[in-house]
């Protein structure tokens, strides 16, 4: 649902993953994500078993979480499966009676034009809790106001929701002409990716405030890199530099246009959203951890 004067990405901006099951879906080409989030299995229980406030128990015996930016999964079912048994744990360790544990209802979010087909289709049929599809962009109002206890993203974030203005515009010094990335670019284009990603993580937060209620949990997994180690340097940066070259080279080819490889929506990975993170007043972050994923072995099944 999309709430009044809420301000939500269109569909026609909107760039979801590939869907089904062929050689260059989403479901097939995300292996690295997934090990990533069983990387951070035990911190996510830790954080549930200290943070999570347990009092709404008392009028509500129904949990309900997000997971925003579920693409067509499998990915997002370990992600959830795993915070519904980390709230269980806690649960029976507080309760004797175990009839009251709670149920759960997970809300399944992506753009409009994401699979959800093949997302439902690929469901677990033993899984312990129900499930609900909500469309629209995440930028933006998509549940009541205190109607959820977790919120769980992973992967996602770092997709901006508009190209920044300044990279597309010729008399910017932040126009990004022969380039597709940021990595190799000049300060101020990175700068301007900086700050779209400060403006989109602010919409984000201030619209989960808002939906989240007291005590609940904002869990956030964004890919990053290290203050000391510099954009170019990066391995996925280094990959979108290659990809970026290969794509300017077909469009002097004629295969396609330069305007459409410019039109990248991928933040500044790294501390950058610490930074970001840390300005809004909407929330408080209680924990902030760094893991590293190797990527050998880690991008194809």
């Amino acid at each position: 649902m999309a709430g009044a004067g809420q301000s939500v990405v269109s569909s026609s901006k909107a760039l979801p993953m590939n869907g089904g099951h062929g050689l260059y879906s989403y479901a097939n080409n995300s292996t690295y994500q997934k090990k990533a989030i069983v990387a951070v299995k035990d911190l996510i229980t830790e954080a549930i078993a200290e943070k999570l406030d347990t009092s709404f128990l008392s009028s509500s015996n129904t949990i309900c979480i997000t997971e925003m930016g579920c693409s067509v999964g499998p990915n997002t079912f370990v992600a959830v499966q795993n915070i519904v048994e980390a709230v269980l744990h806690k649960y029976q360790n507080l309760v004797h009676d175990h009839s009251r544990l709670p149920e759960f209802l997970v809300f399944l979010n992506d753009h409009a034009l994401n699979d959800f087909n093949t997302l439902f289709t690929s469901l677990p049929p033993d899984r312990n809790y129900y499930v609900a599809g909500v469309p629209g962009s995440f930028h933006g109002r998509l549940f009541p106001a205190d109607s959820l206890h977790i919120v769980h993203t992973s992967y996602a974030l770092q997709w901006l929701s508009q190209v920044p203005e300044e990279v597309e515009d010729v008399s910017s010094p932040a126009w990004n002409k022969g380039r597709v990335y940021y990595s190799s670019a000049r300060d101020q284009t990175v700068k301007a990716y900086e700050d779209q990603f400060a403006k989109d993580l602010d919409c984000f937060l201030h619209a989960r405030a808002q939906e989240v209620v007291c005590g609940g949990l904002i869990i956030l997994m964004v890919p990053g890199r290290l203050d000391t180690t510099p954009h170019d340097r990066v391995f996925s940066n280094i990959s979108y530099d290659i990809l970026g070259s290969c794509l300017m080279d077909m469009a002097k080819m004629g295969i396609t246009s330069e305007e459409k490889p410019r039109k990248n929506r991928v933040s500044p990975p790294g501390e950058e959203s610490r930074h970001c993170s840390t300005e809004s007043k909407s929330h408080i972050i209680s924990h902030q951890s760094w893991f590293g994923v190797p990527f050998e072995g880690a991008l194809w099944k």
